[in-house]
């Protein structure tokens, strides 16, 4: 079965890596993206064969110098190469993914150039500053070829019905592209939980009818009331990106009317988006959770194919 992945990682080098174990665990600033390590912490330090206990009695224990080495061979184990990101797209049948590098166009387009079309851009602009953040999201899509526009509560502190966002919204009508918006919970304590609430997107699409939208990551846990969104506005999508695809189909997990709407009446508007490198799974094992849950054959090839070529009018 073929498939279109929008949310593929990007390729971390060793020098991203490193930066981002600091942000994460050598961070005494218990709110923001360090009370990740709380929720997630376990996970990540066991991929790297550590506890967190370990990791943090090394931050306090170990010199300067000495805690340097360990984060740069903790980081060689994490980093990826984008050979290695299209070896992992290979083995789980994606023919293309959607990728940004969440704060620099530029970098995405040097990675797109040299994928041979296997990876497509998303363009990311802070609404925070207005006209150019606009004239940035244009120069993505019309220069570096870019297929959407990422819109971020998460990053930029705004909720998707904030007037800051509406100049980009009215762009990317002219210009014919989706936007990918961020809705789901959020585990920043700097942000408010409901800040991703699929509740706002209702606005968004009343204002832009003609906006074609992609609720990312599904809306849990508010799953219902994003179904409720869905079947109002025809130009809503959904996807499931960084939620375990098996987890979708187990009783009590708050994802139940996504999959009986997703197989019925919103078949034509679930699109596959990974997140593999969130649940620190590979592609291939994701590819085949989702392949795997209690869907008509004819439905699991549109959520993971077909949908995605509606979406960007590509047939």
């Amino acid at each position: 079965m073929k498939v279109i992945d929008l949310a593929v990682g990007f390729p971390e080098s060793k020098a991203d890596v490193v930066k981002t174990i600091k942000e994460i665990f050598f961070n005494d600033d218990d709110k923001g993206l360090s009370n990740y390590k709380r929720i997630f912490g376990p996970k990540w330090a066991a991929s790297l064969g550590m506890t967190v206990e370990e990791i943090e009695a090394g931050v306090a224990e170990m010199p300067p110098d000495e805690l340097e080495r360990l984060v740069d061979s903790l980081a060689g184990q994490m980093s990826k190469s984008p050979d290695q990101l299209i070896e992992q797209m290979d083995k789980a049948g994606i023919e293309w993914g959607l990728i940004n590098s969440h704060d620099d166009n530029d970098k995405t387009a040097e990675l797109v150039k040299t994928s041979s079309g296997r990876l497509k851009g998303i363009a990311v602009a802070d609404p925070h500053t207005g006209e150019k953040a606009v004239e940035e999201m244009e120069r993505a899509i019309t220069e570096l070829g870019f297929l959407a526009y990422y819109a971020s509560p998460f990053d930029w502190g705004i909720r998707a019905d904030d007037p800051r966002f509406y100049p980009l919204y009215t762009k990317a009508v002219a210009l014919d592209v989706p936007v990918v918006i961020y809705t789901t919970m959020n585990y920043r304590l700097d942000r408010p939980m409901d800040i991703g609430r699929p509740l706002y997107l209702d606005r968004v699409a009343m204002d832009f009818p003609d906006l074609r939208i992609v609720a990312e990551c599904g809306g849990w846990p508010w799953v219902p009331e994003l179904i409720g969104v869905a079947r109002r506005h025809r130009n809503v999508y959904i996807n499931t990106c960084s939620h375990r695809p098996k987890h979708l189909a187990t009783p009590g997990s708050g994802w139940e009317m996504l999959i009986q709407f997703g197989n019925t009446l919103l078949q034509d508007r679930i699109v596959f988006a990974s997140g593999a490198d969130d649940l620190g799974l590979s592609l291939e094992q994701v590819v085949s959770e989702m392949a795997s849950l209690p869907l008509k054959d004819t439905v699991k090839e549109k959520w993971l194919y077909k949908n995605a070529l509606s979406l960007f009018k590509l047939g």
